[in-house]
């Protein structure tokens, strides 16, 4: 058989996880554990938000006026600096007011279940891992 240099390319274009020889598989297998681990751990999550509130005053209308007065700015004027600076900032504040007043909870599950998700979300990423070193074909 006669070999060209297209087949040359095409068999170094076609490597292995990480550009290694082999772990296709194991990337695979471990792709789809931390897939299925990580969506099973996710749905046992429960996020709600509450007030946002300084000295037990509610503070988001004074986190919105930075942001109000920098949109003013900007129909105002386009190019003015002072805008950009108090609207991103205003954005940036009530941004991370936002996720500040998230509460995360782990709803109530068996511990068969718990160490399923867990098994399959370490295992997935250990053969990820696994799969981006060299591995003889």
């Amino acid at each position: 058989m006669i070999s060209t240099d297209w087949d040359d390319a095409m068999s170094e274009q076609w490597k292995g996880a990480g550009g290694t020889p082999g772990g296709v598989k194991h990337f695979l297998i471990g792709l789809v554990m931390v897939i299925i681990g990580g969506y099973l751990l996710l749905n046992q999550v429960v996020v709600h938000s509450g007030f946002w509130a300084i000295f037990s005053l509610n503070s988001f209308g004074i986190a919105l006026l930075p942001f109000l007065f920098g949109i003013a700015f900007l129909f105002y004027n386009g190019k003015s600096i002072i805008g950009w600076v108090l609207t991103v900032g205003g954005f940036l504040v009530i941004l991370a007011g936002i996720i500040a007043n998230l509460h995360i909870y782990f709803m109530p599950t068996s511990l068969f279940n718990t160490l399923i998700m867990l098994v399959l979300l370490v295992g997935g990423v250990g053969l990820i891992l696994r799969s981006l070193q060299s591995i003889p074909e």
